[in-house]
């Protein structure tokens, strides 16, 4: 587990922001606030070590529904979702927009589950930070003091060579052999606001 401050902080930003999985996403990266950050292993072991520890996935549910969910997820808030509403045919792709519920759904999540403002929280998205990272500050501002952004996300880096250049197979959740599925918790996905 690391908390990052000052250059060390910067060049973490620099590396995390290097791959963000969507271009609306390359605008939303910033440092946490708090400055915590946990690699996928850290995060799984921090879990274990602390049994108050809260895992938040904060990726669309359809994306999940394709790449898996980490098992012992506690809340899914999506960060952003994919607008089904208006194709962009420039960019080939659904464009994302933030879900203006996000705080709210936490907010509510958290209460649920009587998180204390210094209980661990660790918040996920699928390459580490992109969404994380925002959805962490905003956690930290509602008053938790103990909000880590997971660097490696549930996907992890891309490989760099081979026949499967370009496929999220380093590090990461799924890829560092922790808990996963392609079943999703019904008690933990998450549905829109009603």
């Amino acid at each position: 587990m690391k908390k990052t401050h000052g250059l060390a902080g910067c060049l973490l930003a620099v590396m995390l922001a290097a791959g963000p999985a969507l271009a609306e996403e390359v605008a939303a990266y910033r440092e946490t606030q708090l400055g915590l950050y946990v690699t996928a292993s850290e995060a799984y072991e921090l879990m274990q070590d602390n049994d108050r520890a809260i895992l938040i996935d904060v990726r669309d549910p359809v994306e999940i529904k394709f790449t898996g969910f980490a098992e012992p997820t506690d809340i899914h808030v999506p960060w952003v979702l994919a607008d089904r509403d208006h194709f962009n045919a420039d960019a080939k792709t659904w464009p994302m927009v933030k879900n203006a519920d996000f705080e709210a759904q936490v907010r509510a999540e958290l209460e649920a589950l009587d998180v204390a403002e210094d209980d661990p929280i660790i918040v996920m998205c699928r390459s580490g930070s992109t969404r994380s990272a925002p959805g962490a500050d905003v956690i930290a501002e509602m008053g938790f003091n103990r909000v880590y952004s997971v660097t490696d996300g549930f996907e992890g880096g891309k490989l760099e060579a081979g026949d499967s250049k370009g496929v999220r197979a380093v590090n990461g959740w799924r890829n560092s052999g922790l808990p996963w599925s392609y079943e999703i918790d019904p008690d933990v996905a998450w549905r829109p606001a009603e």
